[in-house]
C-alpha cells in the first residue's frame, strides 16, 4: 500500500483555516496535529499491522436496492388485550345491548378545551357512581384547513384514547371501547368506570 504526505498547499491550506478559527473553549490548549499524517491512495480489505490483533467489528453486508437489516426483531402482536370487565357484560357493551348514563359530545372545542372537558366529565361520573359513560369525538372528516402544511384530521379522536390513559381519570376507568354503531360507531368511545370505593 501506497502512503503520501500532505503537499505544501495542503500544509497551507491547514494554517490558514487553523489561524481563522475562534476556539471554543479558550482556555484550553489546543491539540498538537501531525501534519505528516501518511494517508493511503487506495484502500484493502487487509486491515494495517497495527489493528490485525484487534477484532474486526463484523458489518453486515448491504447492497443498493435491498432493505437494510434490522436490529431488533418486534414480536408479533398478540392480538387486542383481554378486556378487563365481565366478559359477559363486555360483549352487551360492544354489541350496543347497553346504553349509556351520560354522554359528553367534544365536537366543535379545541383541544385545550376538549382534554378541560373530558378530564371533568369523567370525574363528575364517576363521583356521581355512572359506570358506563360515552365520549363523542367525532370521526374527523370535515374539512381541514387549506395550506402548504399537512394536517390530520381526527385530532380529537386520536387524542381523547390518550387522555384516558393518563393521570388523573386513569385510575377510574376499567375499559375503554369504540363505540357500537347505534351509539356513534368510530366517532364515539365507551369509558366504563370502575365502582366507586
Amino acid at each position: 500500500m501506497k502512503k503520501r504526505t500532505l503537499r505544501d498547499d495542503e500544509k497551507a491550506l491547514w494554517d490558514q483555516v487553523a489561524r481563522t478559527t475562534v476556539p471554543i473553549f479558550p482556555g484550553r490548549k489546543p491539540p498538537q496535529l501531525d501534519l505528516d499524517v501518511k494517508l493511503p491512495l487506495t484502500t484493502t480489505s487487509e486491515p494495517p499491522a497495527s489493528q490485525a490483533d484487534a477484532p474486526a467489528a463484523r458489518i453486515p453486508e448491504f447492497s443498493i436496492g435491498s432493505k437494510a437489516p434490522t436490529a431488533t426483531r418486534i414480536p408479533p402482536s398478540a392480538g387486542p388485550a383481554a378486556p378487563k370487565m365481565d366478559a359477559k357484560a363486555y360483549r352487551r357493551l360492544s354489541r350496543g345491548k347497553l346504553d349509556p348514563e351520560a354522554r359528553i359530545d367534544l365536537h366543535g372545542m379545541t383541544v385545550d378545551q376538549a382534554h378541560s372537558e373530558l378530564i371533568h366529565f369523567i370525574l363528575r361520573s364517576h363521583t356521581k357512581g355512572r359506570r358506563l359513560v360515552l365520549v363523542i369525538t367525532g370521526k374527523g372528516t370535515g374539512p381541514g384547513p387549506t395550506g402548504p402544511l399537512p394536517y390530520q384530521r381526527g385530532i380529537l379522536r386520536r387524542q381523547v384514547p390518550v387522555w384516558l390513559s393518563q393521570n388523573p381519570v386513569a385510575p377510574l376507568i376499567l375499559e375503554t371501547t369504540p363505540a357500537n354503531i347505534r351509539h356513534g360507531g368510530d366517532g364515539a368511545l365507551y369509558v366504563y368506570l370502575r365502582r366507586r370505593r
